[in-house]
This record gives C-alpha cells, sequence and structure tokens, in this order.
C-alpha cells in the first residue's frame, strides 16, 4: 500500500545532468514512482536514449538539451516546462564534472570550467527555478554535494571548493526561501561507482583504502542516492530544509583504525 507522506506521484521533477550515473539513477527512480521527469544535459542523443531506457509506462521521461552555463537555455527549458505542466515540484541540480592534478597543475581555463558547471550552473537552474517555485509557494530544490565538502581528497581542489560552495548555496537559499514554503537540501554521496569512476576503482589499491575506510564496506551505486532524494521531493521532509545529508556508507562518522576487531 503506498503511503502518500512518501508519495511524488505526478510530481514534475527536473534533473540537470539526468543522462547517466547519479542524475540518471534519481530521474529513474522518480519515473518508476509517477512523477513527470525532464532530464537535461549538453548531449541530445544521449538524453533520448536514456529517457527512452528509464521511462515507465504512462510515465515517459522527458528530454531537453540545456547547458547550465547557458542563462537563455535555462530560462527557456524553464518557460517551456512551466508552460507545459504549470509549475515545478522539484530540481535536482546534478550536472557537474571534475578533474584530478596537483593544484600548481591546474590552469585557469580548467579552474574556471570545474567552478562554472558546479556551483556558478547549479545556482543558475536553482534561481530560474526558485523564481517559478516562488510565485507559487512550494518547491523543493535538491542539490548533488559531495563528501570532498566534508573532507577534502587530495588533487580536487577546484571540485572540494564548487561542492563547499554549494553546500553554502543550498544553506543561504534555504535562509531567504524557507518563509515563501521553498526548500533546499543537498545530498552529499560517498564513494559511488559510475562510468567516470569505475576505473579508479578497478585498482586495487584504491578499492582497498576504500573498503578499509567505509563502515559498510561496500561501494556505493547510484540508486543508493534515490531514497533520499524521494524524501527530500515528498511531504515526509516538509520541516527539513537547508541540510546536507552524506550518502556515504558511514565514510565521514569517523576515521577507521588500522586494528582487527
Amino acid at each position: 500500500m503506498s503511503d502518500p507522506l512518501f508519495s511524488v506521484k505526478d510530481h514534475v521533477v527536473l534533473v540537470s545532468g539526468g543522462s547517466r550515473g547519479i542524475g540518471r539513477a534519481i530521474a529513474a527512480g522518480f519515473a518508476q514512482r509517477g512523477a513527470h521527469v525532464v532530464i537535461t544535459g549538453r548531449q541530445l542523443d544521449a538524453l533520448n536514449q536514456t529517457a527512452k531506457e528509464i521511462s515507465q509506462g504512462d510515465s515517459t521521461v522527458q528530454a531537453m538539451v540545456c547547458d547550465v552555463l547557458d542563462t537563455n537555455k535555462i530560462e527557456k527549458v524553464v518557460g517551456d516546462l512551466v508552460s507545459q505542466h504549470g509549475h515545478i515540484d522539484t530540481l535536482v541540480n546534478v550536472a557537474g564534472v571534475n578533474q584530478r592534478k596537483p593544484a600548481v597543475d591546474y590552469t585557469e581555463d580548467e579552474y574556471d570550467h570545474i567552478m562554472g558547471v558546479n556551483l556558478k550552473g547549479a545556482f543558475l537552474m536553482s534561481q530560474q527555478v526558485g523564481r517559478h517555485m516562488l510565485a507559487r509557494g512550494s518547491g523543493s530544490q535538491i542539490n548533488i554535494s559531495s563528501l570532498n565538502s566534508q573532507r577534502t581528497v587530495s588533487h580536487l581542489l577546484p571540485y572540494a571548493v564548487s561542492k563547499i560552495g554549494m553546500d553554502q548555496m543550498t544553506r543561504a537559499l534555504a535562509m531567504e526561501w524557507g518563509k515563501a514554503g521553498v526548500r533546499v537540501n543537498a545530498i552529499g554521496p560517498g564513494f559511488v561507482e559510475t562510468d567516470l569512476t569505475r576505473k579508479v576503482w578497478q585498482d586495487t589499491t584504491m578499492e582497498n583504502w576504500r573498503a578499509a575506510n567505509t563502515p559498510q564496506k561496500r561501494i556505493g551505486t547510484p540508486e543508493d542516492m534515490v531514497g533520499t532524494a524521494l524524501f527530500l521531493a515528498s511531504p515526509a521532509s516538509a520541516y527539513l530544509t537547508g541540510q546536507v545529508i552524506y550518502v556515504d556508507g558511514g565514510l565521514t562518522a569517523g576515521r577507521m583504525w588500522p586494528f582487527s576487531e
């Protein structure tokens, strides 16, 4: 028996960066539960393929091209979505990029690109969707942060800075928009295996290090993020805003000592 407290049926959900990885899993999770889902990204072919694969019966996932650094494209996508459905219930900011190298080796363009997509792009999406949510007096925004916003991993400086900024953006928007009925929260994934990270975790040294420091031992999957996203979009989290929830298998809970139990 379904529980309306956790229901997202008929919600209009916009997922940026929804063609693969965590974005795809979250979009599929909403579609499986009867939401009207729109995924965005820069590559139409990839978006269309994903939309086709994760559509569920009457819940047809819609694909729309959108570069999060192009305010005109964001405005058009959001405007078209509001015109079609009348409102947007949930925004999930997933679109992001990363590049691993020593801090002294980043070029200015590389730094600007990572910060631009991960932080500025998320803000522009939040701002544009937020205007409609504020006018309606309700809505939930979910930002995909990172464990790097709490514990920085070496050689990821711009990425870590962008995610720390996203956490503060989450809190700042929650402070401003709470009185208008708009909630803003973030999910901080731990180590998750995706197409982009699979090669890293196939390295024995990396996998042993991860396993030794993760209380649940196993690596995360994109699907592990779905339950928290559904909760943050549903009435069950009606009194929750400005929070970063780490879905990390316990990684940020502490540090493992090298002693056998």
